[in-house]
């Protein structure tokens, strides 16, 4: 006789709604401040907007993850739960894949075929009258339509510390997987926090790098398509690494609370995965943002 294994089905939720809205926030709040900034000189109401969507996200985020560690902890998930976690999450990160996959197939059409289109390659006439005076078709795009000239951002520096910094936090959270799964809690949390710190430091230096950006390179949003292909990247992927970082620090307090085991611990497994996919979109920003 064939026996059934308990699979549990969780009650309505309210936190998808919550963060559609959240979402929806961000967005209209960030159009209207980036229309205000180009209108006005300044953000206006949208930034307020902007800050309310990304509040709401972290309540969802907080709302949800506790949700899902009480179900958890009180024993409600099955091996079969377990396998359609993974299966989620494996959805998830290929959706990422696409995401930021469309993001650089944009900057290889732009750097392949729209520029140098736009300089009468492939046997075209030239549209330099269309544009603005002095128009070479080279990349990066230094010269704005404004006639303004900015310059691009060198591969060294900043950008180079944080690669290394984000290799380094992948064999610091590799080394966390492997000691939660000998068993070693004090290891474990060592490198936990190694890893969170390392994010918090690529943070911190992706902000300065903005500044340094804006205020000495005049490198912005409106330096033309060079300048939005480089914040919509490299903007992108830091809300990423903000995301994986909180993600981690979630891990973190419950690891310091006990949670986990060598042969239960796919939340952290998770939180793995989606930091190594966030080193390697780097590496691949690093080499055809920044190098190329």
């Amino acid at each position: 006789m064939s026996t059934h294994e308990h699979y549990y089905v969780p009650a309505q939720s309210g936190w998808p709604i919550v963060g559609a809205i959240g979402l929806f926030l961000i967005a209209f709040g960030a159009g209207h401040y980036v229309a205000q900034i180009d209108t006005y000189g300044h953000g206006g109401w949208g930034i307020y907007v902007l800050l309310a969507g990304i509040a709401t996200i972290l309540y969802m985020i907080t709302g949800w993850f506790r949700t899902v560690i009480n179900e958890s902890m009180t024993g409600l998930y099955s091996s079969q739960m377990d396998r359609s976690f993974r299966q989620g999450m494996s959805w998830f990160i290929f959706s990422e894949v696409m995401f930021f996959g469309a993001f650089f197939g944009a900057l290889f059409f732009i750097r392949m075929f729209s520029v140098p289109w736009l300089g009468g390659e492939f046997h075209l006439t030239s549209t330099h009258e269309f544009l603005w005076p002095n128009f070479v078709a080279e990349w990066p795009l230094t010269k704005t339509p404004k006639g303004d000239t900015t310059q691009a951002m060198p591969w060294h520096g900043l950008p180079l510390y944080n690669t290394i910094i984000l290799l380094t936090s992948s064999v610091t959270l590799h080394f966390a997987h492997v000691a939660l799964e000998k068993g070693k809690r004090s290891a474990l949390k060592a490198w936990l926090a190694a890893t969170i710190l390392l994010g918090l430091g690529f943070l911190y230096l992706q902000a300065h790098e903005y500044i340094h950006a804006y205020t000495e390179l005049g490198l912005t949003l409106e330096s033309g398509v060079y300048g939005n292909t480089f914040f919509m990247l490299t903007g992108f992927h830091g809300m990423h690494v903000t995301i994986g970082t909180i993600f981690l620090i979630t891990l973190f307090f419950r690891i310091l609370k006990g949670h986990f085991t060598p042969d239960q611990h796919f939340a952290f497994q998770a939180g793995s995965w989606y930091w190594h996919f966030v080193d390697v979109v780097w590496l691949c920003l690093f080499v055809f943002v920044y190098v190329l």
